[in-house]
């Protein structure tokens, strides 16, 4: 069993958990249920910001312990200070070492969109994370069928969550483009094996037709590589490992952000 299938298998357990402890009517309750969102799309757009999704993470499968002691509060609040244009936050557990409340905490201290990464196998994952007060979510292709990515989408659409859908081959781009998406991820990381190819945005990237908004995702650590990716159309950049690693992971991203000017 590949990791891919190892986390899909955990999170059927997960979901079908927390669906016997919290109802879809208790998370409609929630205090961000019904609060407007940011647009995602919008903000990686706006020409007088990075383009940067800075990503929250504590470990991963492949490297395992990236920044154990990480505190959501201080480093998303330091991403954006920094000038990140949205933060990404791991919500997994047990492969990403995320805690409960991380992607809450994010809410309260940021007024930005904010991305809940997660392996979305669920409808009830899409409501759940409208009531922790997510902006956008992360659809992975390799993970889900046509007909779970359309259905996922329109419910998604009805919640006001945007939605990045992740690929990595092309054969998903362009089964995904029946989907007529408005952001669309090209992972540099293949999510059987973890192994990185940061040639894979800049080899797919001409797929995407203009008018979707495009985004390199993972193995991203330079300002040169961000300048290559922006040349061939990408709008967007997901970032977290080469920051996580830092001591200072907002310092990094402050950093890069200023290399890119």
């Amino acid at each position: 069993m590949n990791i891919l299938d190892q986390i899909k298998q955990q999170k059927t357990i997960e979901v079908a958990e927390r669906k016997s402890l919290v109802t879809t009517k208790l998370l409609e309750k929630s205090t961000y249920f019904d609060s407007p969102t940011v647009s995602l799309k919008e903000y990686i757009c706006d020409p007088v910001r990075s383009g940067i999704i800075a990503e929250f993470k504590r470990k991963s499968p492949s490297k395992g312990i990236i920044n154990k002691y990480a505190d959501v509060e201080k480093i998303s609040l330091g991403y954006m200070q920094a000038g990140a244009s949205a933060l990404s936050i791991l919500t997994d557990e047990q492969f990403f070492g995320a805690k409960k409340n991380d992607l809450e905490t994010a809410r309260k201290f940021n007024y930005c969109p904010i991305l809940r990464k997660e392996f979305i196998i669920d409808e009830y994952q899409i409501i759940e994370s409208k009531s922790m007060g997510a902006d956008a979510i992360l659809l992975i292709a390799k993970l889900l069928s046509i007909e779970q990515l359309k259905k996922f989408t329109e419910l998604a659409t009805q919640l006001q969550l945007e939605v990045l859908i992740e690929t990595e081959s092309e054969k998903e781009i362009k089964d995904c483009l029946a989907l007529s998406p408005s952001l669309l991820g090209i992972n540099n990381r293949n999510l059987v094996d973890f192994k990185m190819n940061l040639e894979n945005s800049l080899h797919l990237g001409s797929l995407i037709p203009k008018g979707i908004v495009k985004i390199a995702e993972s193995g991203i650590d330079s300002a040169e590589t961000i300048k290559e990716l922006k040349r061939n159309g990408f709008n967007g950049f997901l970032i977290g490992e080469y920051f996580m690693r830092s001591s200072n992971p907002s310092e990094k991203c402050k950093q890069l952000i200023k290399e890119l000017k």
